[in-house]
């Protein structure tokens, strides 16, 4: 397997096909490169993939349909969508140490509604992190599929650390007997507690469910702790620090095995999306590189550099710092909610999110450097990054233009793609 290529060997996405048959699209596309070209990507949820990850996604499995599993289709022709669809369900496997692995959910929430098919019934109560401290809408929220077919119970954070209150967790389990627990959040910056969740499950006799959609690819890198030895279920996305396309799989032990395919398919998806499972196969084996782990762990360390930074100027960072590629940050004490400063960073060529930050608190910002870093930046520019914001939320309209002239001439020099 041969090494994650450099960002700046990665070659463009293909739009030339499309200019003299379908121009009006191919200007979109062009529009698209551009701007991610020139504004910083501060996603938490977002990366670039490699070249090679994007030949995958417009290869001819593009044009099949694969219903069904390898050597259990429902048509004719598979044998190539067999052969990627296995050295997807290996690699996968190999990475991440689990005995079982499904490659097909499109996304982490098609994922995780396999993983409540393939354990729970409509009803069932479930326990979970709450959606204002940074659950997900598949944990539970009132317009989800997990809201309104199972009976959520919610936990939180210690108000005074924000982070899980792990006494909390146990005492609504004992209370409410919940037939699974789901360890997970999509803003905490910080480690879940894997074998404090175990060991709750385990007093009542609940399932596990680790919903590792972000930090799944800092645990391929080495750079974040492992869930597959203490879940019963691990659910994941495949783009984000893993740089793979965007999709999902879900990794569990043997005895599961059968119920989390059949949950996957026939239950909840149709045909499987061969090229993206064959792009996911690239990244799953880019993943497992030396320089894959090394990414990883500068991706830490450029959002610890980035948190830090950041309250230099001014902004409350939750948890007091991070453990992963996500910073969680208060713009009040800017004079500012999360929305507001969301759009001023958005003028400024910065584009991140909001996030919750605990009830009664309104909403934070959530940024990552998991792209930034793919794009081969380090700490001296995370300060600068930093900077940038302290200067577009704090200075007049005049210096947010002057901000995102800046932003122009980081990111040109930072280039995700070149031909």
């Amino acid at each position: 397997m041969s090494v994650i290529p450099s960002v700046h060997s990665s070659g463009t996405p293909p739009v030339d096909v499309l200019r003299h048959q379908d121009p009006e699209l191919a200007d979109v596309l062009l529009g698209e490169a551009r701007r991610q070209a020139d504004s910083l990507q501060l996603s938490a949820a977002e990366n670039f993939t490699s070249a090679a990850v994007l030949a995958a996604l417009s290869s001819p499995l593009a044009n099949k349909y694969a219903e069904g599993y390898p050597g259990a289709r429902h048509h004719g022709g598979c044998e190539m969508a067999d052969a990627a669809e296995r050295i997807a369900i290996d690699r996968a496997s190999g990475l991440f140490g689990a005995a079982h692995a499904n490659v097909q959910p499109h996304s982490g929430s098609s994922a995780v509604l396999a993983a409540y098919a393939a354990l729970l019934r409509p009803g069932d109560t479930v326990l979970a992190l709450g959606l204002p401290y940074g659950g997900h809408l598949t944990h539970g929220a009132p317009v989800n599929f997990s809201g309104r077919w199972f009976d959520f119970v919610a936990y939180g954070v210690d108000p005074g650390t924000g982070l899980v209150d792990y006494a909390q967790v146990r005492t609504l389990a004992r209370t409410h007997r919940p037939k699974a627990i789901v360890c997970g959040s999509i803003a905490s910056p910080r480690h879940m507690d894997h074998a404090a969740f175990r060991e709750i499950a385990d007093d009542v006799g609940a399932y596990l469910i680790a919903d590792e959609a972000h930090p799944m690819g800092l645990v391929a890198g080495g750079a974040a702790p492992n869930p597959v030895p203490y879940a019963d279920l691990v659910c994941a996305t495949t783009h984000k620090v893993l740089r793979g396309p965007r999709g999902g799989m879900i990794l569990c032990g043997g005895e599961l095995a059968e119920r989390v395919d059949r949950a996957v398919f026939p239950f909840s998806q149709g045909g499987a999306q061969m090229h993206v499972i064959a792009a996911k196969a690239v990244a799953f084996g880019e993943a497992a590189t030396p320089a894959f782990a090394a990414y990883a762990h500068r991706v830490v360390a450029n959002a610890r550099v980035l948190a830090s930074a950041l309250a230099a100027e001014g902004l409350d960072i939750t948890t007091g710092g991070t453990d992963t590629h996500l910073v969680s940050a208060d713009p009040a004490p800017l004079g500012m909610d999360g929305r507001a400063a969301r759009g001023r960073l958005a003028a400024a060529g910065m584009v991140l999110e909001t996030c919750g930050l605990a009830p009664g608190l309104g909403r934070g910002l959530r940024l990552g450097t998991a792209a930034v870093t793919t794009q081969g930046m380090g700490e001296g520019e995370m300060r600068g990054i930093a900077g940038l914001v302290g200067r577009a939320l704090t200075g007049d309209d005049r210096q947010v233009r002057a901000v995102r002239a800046d932003v122009r001439d980081l990111t040109g020099r930072f280039p995700p793609y070149t031909a």
